[in-house]
């Protein structure tokens, strides 16, 4: 058998201990996506409840210094959705961590059917206690009250914002009262309108004249050009 120093076998061992990279705590990189998601859902209304997933513990990183965590393009800020982590050093590397977000809050419940059209009062609804689960939810009674209904819904269906709409101020074929403002003078005239538009919306008036003319819904029978 070949007799090795213990010179040389410290040196062997010394340059292996040397030559050998750091590697990325996994922790570390947990870490960092749940702080970040901390901060992102700080001011969701409700509780909050985070849960960040484990990473593959096969998976060997370089040891990085400076870690940055982003929110990748298509997920949500709820649910089960995944938050990238970056090396932000040359050379560094990019990871995407599962993660779990429970939102728990009040939400608007109608408590009967509702007809497609109709004007949300406070007895269509109650509050009931529910978890996000999309975007889009309506949780403050404010939020629906005297806005109108886009379609009909069911008893039991939670609101949310792309089932209503503002109550139109003008309908199609009524009499508008067309008011046009300009540098120190307002001119009135009336037309026909040729769409419905809740307030601030475009509408389209024909005059009679037959000059047709989009102004912007300001009141009942009312639209305002301004010059």
């Amino acid at each position: 058998m070949k007799h090795v120093s213990p010179l040389l076998l410290a040196l062997s061992l010394w340059s292996g201990t040397i030559a050998a990279e750091p590697l990325q705590a996994h922790a570390a990189i947990r870490a960092a996506a749940e702080a970040y998601l901390q901060t992102q859902t700080r001011n969701l209304p409700g509780e909050v409840q985070i849960q960040v997933g484990g990473i593959d513990p096969r998976l060997t990183l370089a040891a990085c210094p400076a870690l940055q965590a982003w929110l990748p393009p298509g997920a949500k800020l709820f649910g089960h959705t995944t938050i990238g982590v970056r090396c932000a050093m040359p050379k560094g590397w990019t990871i995407l961590v599962p993660a779990t977000i429970r939102v728990s809050l009040d939400l608007l419940v109608a408590n009967k059917p509702l007809l497609q059209g109709s004007i949300v009062s406070e007895a269509d609804f109650t509050l009931q206690r529910g978890e996000m689960d999309r975007p889009g939810l309506l949780t403050s009674p404010q939020q629906a009250i005297g806005q109108t209904l886009k379609y009909a819904i069911g008893a039991g269906q939670v609101l949310r914002v792309d089932m209503l709409r503002e109550p139109w101020l003008i309908r199609q074929g009524q009499t508008v009262n067309l008011i046009v403002h300009g540098a120190g003078y307002a001119l009135g005239n009336e037309g026909q309108a040729l769409n419905d538009a809740a307030a601030g919306a475009a509408v389209r008036i024909r005059l009679a004249s037959g000059q047709v003319m989009t102004a912007r819904a300001a009141g009942s029978g009312v639209a305002e050009l301004m010059r």
